[in-house]
């Protein structure tokens, strides 16, 4: 699963083999799935013991917050989001934003054809079946979009694509990943609007570490990152691959092949732009965080630039 899109430099990280490896943990945002498989491929092929590293994966879930453990220093790195280091941030904790894996927010709007929902504006006299708690994030793009939050129709639901499968809403919150490809694996064309491209502007599944350790562990989040980097290059030159090795490393997560690998698929543009191809995987823009400070705000966290530091994929991509 190496041999493609790897030519990365190694930036100095070929270990001492007179030293053991050095022993971290890298906290995910959920429960094992395809969305981490990048972390899964350097593991399996060994790019972070080469770098000196023994990286253990910690599995998130609804019950396993991903910032505790990095505060607490039982987890070098955490994957988070930009709404959920701002919100820890102003609580106190000393995060900063070291890379960004998804370009885009993979918050969609999902619909069914006949009623489709293409664009803010078609939001207007919609139920849309969604969590409360996600109220903030329909009440941002809707201000972004000009639309009266007030003409849409808020059906509480679980997270579920019965209620638009049975027509109970017209159309659900989601991510782009996930609702709408159990539908596609029952035969069940959605229509998903990217919010990301009506000026929805989050940042997610972001690599977060604590200001200490970007002062006295640089050397380990550069090797770890380092990884990353590969890990996610050699997936997307083979999402099918990635698919089968996230299956076949965890054989009691009940995932299904044919669902992994279309979610591996439907990720690829999330992750990867005109951008990364540029700058490399992980990167953001000046412009991207100007854009995420604007949404924040709208969100209720007022942050600012400093929150993002691109200190350490300067190293791994080598400026």
């Amino acid at each position: 699963m190496g041999a493609a899109g790897l030519a990365l430099s190694q930036v100095g990280l070929r270990p001492d083999p007179a030293h053991a490896a050095e022993t971290v943990a890298l906290q995910l945002s959920w429960l094992h799935s395809v969305q981490f498989a990048g972390s899964y491929i350097a593991q399996r092929n060994g790019w972070w013991r080469d770098a000196g590293l023994d990286v253990s994966l910690l599995q998130g879930g609804p019950n396993a917050p991903v910032e505790p453990p990095v505060v607490a220093g039982n987890a070098l790195v955490g994957i988070s989001a930009a709404d959920y280091t701002a919100a820890a941030v102003a609580q106190g904790a000393p995060f900063k934003i070291i890379g960004v894996a998804m370009q885009k927010n993979p918050f969609v709007i999902a619909s069914l054809p006949e009623n489709a929902v293409r664009q803010p504006a078609d939001l207007a006299g919609k139920r849309i079946g969604m969590a409360i708690a996600n109220t903030p994030v329909l009440q941002a793009l809707c201000q972004l979009n000009d639309v009266d939050f007030n003409a849409v129709q808020i059906v509480p639901t679980q997270y579920s694509a019965q209620p638009l499968i049975s027509e109970d809403v017209d159309c659900l919150l989601c991510w782009e990943t996930d609702l709408p490809v159990a539908m596609a694996m029952q035969g069940i064309k959605a229509v998903t609007m990217l919010m990301a491209d009506h000026g929805y502007a989050v940042h997610s599944q972001t690599y977060i570490a604590t200001e200490e350790s970007l002062a006295d562990r640089r050397d380990a989040l550069v090797a770890l990152m380092s990884g990353e980097v590969r890990g996610w290059n050699a997936y997307r030159a083979d999402t099918d691959a990635a698919a089968a090795l996230t299956v076949e490393m965890f054989p009691d997560a009940g995932l299904d092949l044919p669902t992994q690998k279309l979610q591996a698929q439907r990720q690829v543009p999330l992750m990867f732009s005109a951008q990364t191809d540029q700058h490399g995987f992980g990167w953001w823009s000046d412009e991207a965080v100007e854009d995420n400070i604007r949404t924040l705000a709208l969100l209720g966290s007022k942050v600012t630039p400093d929150l993002w530091d691109r200190s350490i994929l300067d190293a791994v991509h080598g400026g």
